[in-house]
């Protein structure tokens, strides 16, 4: 029987396999067939192709997987006022910025702006900066972290908050001193914003999608998890998943994408009573339903907020601010309860957790969940698998808690490229002991634990090369090293963009990493990460992306077909 003709051919080149121990972790040819690997060796093997590409000794990896962002977020912030830093340096410049937008937005349209940071530019702005810059109009702001906004007087008065505060369960509308609303609303006070704001139209969503999808795979990024759809103040419409399946359908989405379900679209299923359905979405659909291109992940759960903004939730004050130790977004029982009624209905978990004692919580949660319902198969495969629920940020981690996560089999989703762009704001909160435990990465290798790698995108930049350079080094916007007993190697930090993400979406066996039969998704980059300098990381170019066996990204490399 004659070999099969591979579709593509790539030789002369640094393949980079990512492939788990005992196969072989470099080469220098890969053959792609259909979406599927073919071949990958030190030669082509004497396979034949339709089309073969020398790629000049450039390297090649697995396309990279973003364990965590925001995909439609991101891409509707490409339309909407640029509010990070730079451009922006202090509070005169969010004025600037919002006037000028004043001079160009329609006037029945909301003025939008994405991205400050009040650590870098001297404080939140208020509803007094807003009315001056756009007098009378309806002015939203979001906070880097997603996790707050300021608006504008207008929209104060629509909620009926100009002169008067009122409690918001797992949330804070911020008064001044005379017990006027600022403008400022944290955490669950965002979802007042719900009945003006959302929801946002199917195919506007789809639109943003396309945006971002665009943006990724210029990136090398080949799979994203988008962290949270459907509903809360992270969702942006009850019926989100149409929006991708609509991008998709139009050609539009090239990057393939889990969507996290979050934990108050869950609902009381209806069946038999001896169906014992639990909570779920409606036809019973739960985490692994859809295909390669486009499926349901983990249920997300919010137990706390933000560390630059404080509300994180700690076992003590923030250094910078006596008193204040952040908190739950919800009773912390109904938070338990929430986590293991997921779990029984068949989800898989991924539980927002940045401060310690979050942690506490929702390991707690986890240990309940594997102890007192243990499950036989999980993701459509048999046998007695762990659950792989997941801590999203596991920001601030003590010792102990990375031993505990190891022992329960957790996945933690810490993000690497916050040391560079928010490192300062951190060490800042933490002060200097517990900053040595935030975002960490060599410890919970070292504890056994398989880490992927995540950007937060829009919260900060989201290119995988910046993260990895901030795994690799660590270092602050003011050039600080913090934790370096955190730091890890380029391979390390490699693996994590790849087969450790392919390994919190229960994926390994197919992607992550280049072997025959692994989905033909690749990146291919001008130089090799693990042989460049640690502060040349960042500088390393994605020449071209492909994904099932596409070239859906081509910088001049004549992968993509000619035709």
């Amino acid at each position: 029987m004659s070999a099969p003709v591979a579709d593509l051919l790539l030789t002369d080149a640094t393949v980079l396999t990512m492939a788990p121990d005992g196969l072989a972790p470099r080469a220098g040819a890969v053959a792609l067939l259909g979406d599927r690997v073919l071949h990958v060796g030190q030669d082509d093997a004497g396979l034949t192709a339709k089309r073969t590409v020398s790629l000049g000794g450039r390297c090649v990896v697995p396309g990279f997987h973003d364990a965590h962002q925001h995909m439609a977020w991101f891409g509707a912030s490409l339309d909407e006022i640029d509010l990070s830093t730079p451009p922006i340096r202090n509070l005169d410049d969010v004025a600037a910025a919002v006037a000028a937008a004043n001079d160009t937005t329609p006037a029945d349209r909301w003025i939008v702006g994405n991205g400050y940071d009040e650590n870098k530019i001297g404080g939140h702005p208020d509803r007094d900066l807003l009315e001056r810059a756009a007098p009378g109009r309806r002015v939203l702001l979001t906070h880097t972290s997603g996790h707050m906004a300021v608006v504008s007087t207008a929209v104060l008065e629509e909620l009926g908050l100009s002169e008067h505060g009122r409690d918001v369960p797992g949330g804070t509308i911020a008064l001044d001193g005379s017990g006027r609303p600022t403008g400022l609303l944290q955490e669950q006070a965002q979802n007042l914003l719900t009945p003006l704001r959302r929801p946002v139209a199917v195919d506007e969503v789809a639109h943003a999608i396309a945006r971002a999808s665009e943006v990724y795979i210029r990136q090398g990024i080949t799979s994203v998890v988008e962290a949270g759809v459907g509903g809360g103040w992270i969702g942006r419409t009850p019926v989100e998943a149409l929006a991708y399946q609509r991008a998709r359908d139009a050609g539009r989405l090239a990057v393939r994408v889990e969507l996290m379900v979050v934990s108050p679209v869950l609902h009381a299923l209806r069946g038999t009573e001896t169906d014992d359905l639990g909570n779920g979405i409606d036809l019973g659909l739960r985490t692994g339903f859809g295909d390669d291109r486009l499926r349901l992940g983990p249920v997300k759960v919010f137990s706390d907020g933000s560390l630059i903004g404080h509300t994180a939730a700690m076992c003590s004050d923030f250094s910078d601010e006596p008193g204040v130790r952040g908190y739950l977004q919800d009773d912390a029982d109904a938070l338990v309860d929430t986590i293991i009624s997921a779990h029984r209905s068949g989800w898989r978990v991924a539980t927002h957790a940045i401060g310690d004692a979050a942690i506490d919580l929702v390991l707690d949660a986890y240990e309940r969940c594997v102890r007192d319902h243990p499950r036989m198969g999980w993701g459509g495969r048999p046998g007695n698998l762990a659950p792989r629920h997941r801590i999203e940020h596991f920001g601030v981690a003590r010792p102990d808690q990375v031993e505990r996560a190891a022992h329960l089999g957790v996945v933690p989703v810490p993000q690497g490229r916050f040391v560079g762009e928010i490192g300062d704001g951190m060490r800042r909160a933490l002060g200097p002991q517990r900053s040595e435990w935030a975002y960490r990465h060599a410890s919970l290798l070292a504890a056994g634990l398989v880490v992927p790698g995540s950007s937060d995108r829009p919260v900060v930049d989201g290119r995988p090369m910046l993260g990895i350079h901030d795994m690799v080094n660590r270092r602050t916007a003011s050039g600080d090293l913090l934790g370096p007993d955190e730091v890890i190697s380029a391979h390390d930090a490699l693996r994590a963009y790849t087969y450790g993400s392919a390994y919190a979406s229960y994926e390994e066996d197919r992607k992550g990493w280049i072997g025959p039969g692994t989905l033909a998704d690749l990146a291919v980059l001008s130089d090799d990460p693990t042989r460049v300098e640690p502060n040349a990381l960042a500088d390393i170019e994605v020449l071209a992306t492909v994904v099932g066996g596409e070239a859906v990204w081509d910088a001049g490399l004549g992968i993509g077909d000619p035709a």
